[in-house]
């Protein structure tokens, strides 16, 4: 069975690009975080979380921040397309009209480091679902930390690989998944693409070539000159 996540590199890359894009207009209005998740009546965690392209985080609320920011349309059938798609066989989905043509571009000269961390987050995507269905698997990630901490436990990596037994004991996996400092710092010092299977990790770097490439939202490829 494959451990590849429900959200492709696509999607999560779009909701990336859409948190972004909402943390730039509030920006721009001059409008804080304290005040900005009062006038939606969210909290400041929730609104991070919007702002993060978090894809836990409900459709409702993503709306709703838009809806404060004075977005709509295309832009909410967007969100709403890449966190809750419509099945392609049934009515809804037959009578919808053409949907926008929006198109995620990853160009060749972008930071080498975010393509990374994109890259690092989509393994850990799938990771987390092989360990939460599989405890032989947690468990495995649990051994190969206590092999490092034993191999060498004055590693500058030391603290992070305690801070993953931490997360493997309590299964609070959500951290991990996040786009703060400290989420990369521990995707960067983690033992799960290790237990990856070769087949997963193949299948996500096929996806970040085409995402480099340029691929529309409806998943149509296209070459850099288009």
């Amino acid at each position: 069975m494959s451990n590849l996540p429900t959200l492709s590199v696509l999607d999560r890359e779009l909701l990336h690009q859409l948190g972004d894009r909402l943390q730039r207009l509030r920006k721009a209005r001059g409008q804080g975080t304290v005040e900005f998740s009062e006038l939606v009546r969210i909290s400041r965690p929730t609104l991070r979380a919007v702002e993060s392209g978090d894809p836990n985080t409900s459709i409702g609320t993503y709306l709703r921040v838009m809806s404060a920011l004075g977005i709509g349309g295309e832009l909410a059938m967007l969100a709403s397309d890449v966190m809750n798609p419509t099945a392609t066989n049934n009515a809804a989905a037959r009578s919808r009209h053409s949907r926008p043509a929006v198109k995620v571009t990853v160009s060749a000269d972008r930071d080498a480091s975010a393509l990374q961390d994109l890259q690092s987050l989509a393994l850990h995507a799938a990771g987390m679902e092989m360990v939460k269905r599989d405890s032989t698997m947690r468990a495995r990630a649990l051994a190969t930390v206590d092999q490092w901490l034993a191999n060498d436990p004055k590693s500058r990596s030391a603290p992070l690989w305690l801070e993953w037994k931490r997360i493997l004991t309590e299964k609070a996996y959500r951290v991990v998944l996040g786009r703060s400092s400290r989420s990369q710092q521990l995707r960067q010092a983690s033992p799960i693409p290790t237990l990856l299977p070769n087949e997963d990790r193949l299948a996500i770097l096929e996806q970040l070539v085409e995402l480099k490439s340029g691929v529309s939202f409806d998943g149509e490829a296209k070459g850099a000159g288009t």
